[in-house]
């Protein structure tokens, strides 16, 4: 037995049945997401007809995967936590943002290694006034949609919350007291005479520190990482993705859609509470 979750603006009751009946699954209907019971998986090509002929989220959660049992969530900042790249707004400020920009886009896509990606960007950010960075928290900086209710939801639930990312700590510091999230980490911009240097302190967080953390916060819960959910958007974030229980794309590049378990194009955060019943 397994699961099909359905969710979206677009999604009907039946519109559901529809699907049900395709899938020959047994639907269980509700306003903010329905769930299908079918015998067998589904092939990832009758997935992905699906997913191309409605204009909403269908998921199958993986049958070794217990929503019940989740008790920790890592997602990424940049575009899947908040809607900005920061480092791309903070190079707004020199007029370097297409530039940046473009080094971030080969990054999430994976045609260079993120590390490097990085040095790249935050060199051209070197001689910069600190304070820029409080400017684009207060000014440029927004949460995705639905972040408070799945946070909120994850609480209620008792599941932990770390934000893990490769961009900085400035930011996830910031928003770990805004939000109230359990864990963090992600890279230090490094400044003398409140300018910055154009260097990262200390080692980077790239691709694999992510999956460490992950790792390492099992331990410290006394979890398996079957009892995670890793959420991202990006290349730098599918090693983390691959040791979680289950991991979500969200609004992702298609390298990172597919291979993640699930992917959510339509819904905001409040999604990943569906994926969750």
């Amino acid at each position: 037995m397994t699961k099909l979750v359905l969710q979206g603006n677009a999604l009907t009751k039946d519109i559901a049945s529809d699907i049900a009946e395709k899938v020959a699954g047994s639907l269980d209907y509700k306003p903010d997401f329905s769930t299908i019971t079918v015998t067998q998986r589904l092939g990832q090509e009758q997935l992905k007809a699906l997913r191309e002929d409605y204009a909403f989220d269908i998921n199958e959660i993986p049958e070794e995967f217990d929503p019940s049992e989740a008790s920790l969530l890592v997602t990424d900042m940049d575009s899947t936590l908040i809607s900005i790249e920061c480092v791309d707004e903070i190079a707004y400020f020199i007029n370097a943002k297409p530039q940046v920009s473009a080094i971030t886009e080969a990054a999430m896509r994976g045609e260079i290694d993120f590390e490097t990606s990085l040095r790249q960007r935050v060199a051209l950010l070197k001689g910069l006034d600190f304070s820029v960075l409080e400017q684009v928290f207060e000014q440029r900086l927004s949460l995705n949609s639905g972040a408070k209710t799945m946070l909120e939801g994850l609480k209620q639930k008792g599941i932990k919350t770390a934000l893990v990312s490769g961009g900085f700590t400035f930011f996830t510091e910031r928003l770990q007291q805004q939000l109230g999230l359990d864990y963090t980490l992600a890279n230090m911009l490094a400044s003398q005479d409140g300018k910055l240097t154009g260097e990262v302190e200390g080692e980077i967080c790239g691709a694999q520190a992510k999956a460490d953390f992950l790792l390492q916060q099992c331990q410290q819960l006394g979890i398996s990482p079957s009892q995670t959910v890793a959420m991202g958007d990006g290349a730098n974030d599918l090693v983390m993705m691959k040791e979680a229980g289950l991991s979500i794309a969200y609004h992702a590049k298609p390298a990172v859609q597919a291979q993640a378990m699930t992917q959510l194009n339509h819904c905001g955060l409040e999604g990943v509470l569906g994926l969750l019943q």
